[in-house]
């Protein structure tokens, strides 16, 4: 589920005393002493809430003497507002905050002049999941639309950095619409379940991620219930 595991990015102006962290990861021992070693720390980033992303983030704090955690969920977020759409100057930098709910309603990615940090929204190889019900895929559809206006390299929560964000969201976009055809051919086929559809779509699937297929799918299925369902200016003429 993680690839190589959990990517933790560090952030240091030219010139600057200060370092950024974004995405402690898991809480383990020896990866926490490695990114307090960087300190002096003026800020740590969140991309969203999810366990291998924030699970050392608590610990990461104390040892930094109470550090500031910046989270769009108010959970994950200490001795700080939650994170809103905006721009943070820290550390020499300036990260504009861009919401991009989908994977999860939480989920952010942190753009500066020369990248974007994506979370799990965008991953360095292979796809994501929607992870439903938390995540929705209207919204990761819209949240992808966004980041095909950065052209500049996207370095992920997971995988290795790509050349071109904007490049990387267009081709998960044409992958998701392919699968979205797919999964609606399923349901056509009398698939009128997340396991049946899994089945059809996803049919030599890994069974230890066979559950991560099903969040997508009961994701799709709820994208395309409401995708067939009339809008306001159908329902005025009924």
């Amino acid at each position: 589920m993680t690839l190589d595991g959990t990517n933790t990015w560090l952030l240091r102006a030219p010139g600057a005393a200060e370092t950024v962290v974004i995405d402690p990861g898991p809480r383990h021992a020896g990866h926490l002493s490695a990114i307090a070693e960087h300190a002096p720390v003026t800020a740590i980033l969140v991309t969203h809430g999810h366990q291998d992303h924030v699970e050392g983030v608590a610990e990461l704090s104390d040892r930094l003497g109470g550090v500031p955690v910046l989270a769009a969920a108010p959970e994950h977020a200490r001795h700080a507002e939650p994170l809103t759409a905006g721009v943070l100057r820290l550390g020499g930098f300036e990260i504009e905050v861009l919401p991009t709910p989908g994977h999860t309603a939480d989920s952010v990615c942190f753009v500066t002049a020369g990248a974007v940090f994506t979370g799990d929204t965008v991953l360095g190889r292979g796809t994501t999941v929607v992870a439903w019900p938390d995540g929705d895929l209207a919204d990761y559809l819209d949240s992808l639309a966004k980041l095909t206006a950065y052209p500049r390299m996207l370095l992920p929560g997971h995988g290795p950095a790509l050349a071109d964000c904007a490049a990387a969201a267009r081709a998960y976009l044409a992958h998701r619409q392919e699968r979205l055809e797919q999964v609606r051919a399923a349901v056509a086929a009398g698939a009128d379940t997340p396991e049946a559809v899994v089945d059809r779509v996803y049919p030599d699937i890994d069974p230890g991620v066979r559950f991560a297929a099903e969040w997508s799918a009961r994701a799709q299925l709820a994208y395309l219930r409401r995708e067939s369902q009339p809008g306001p200016e159908q329902l005025d003429r009924l």
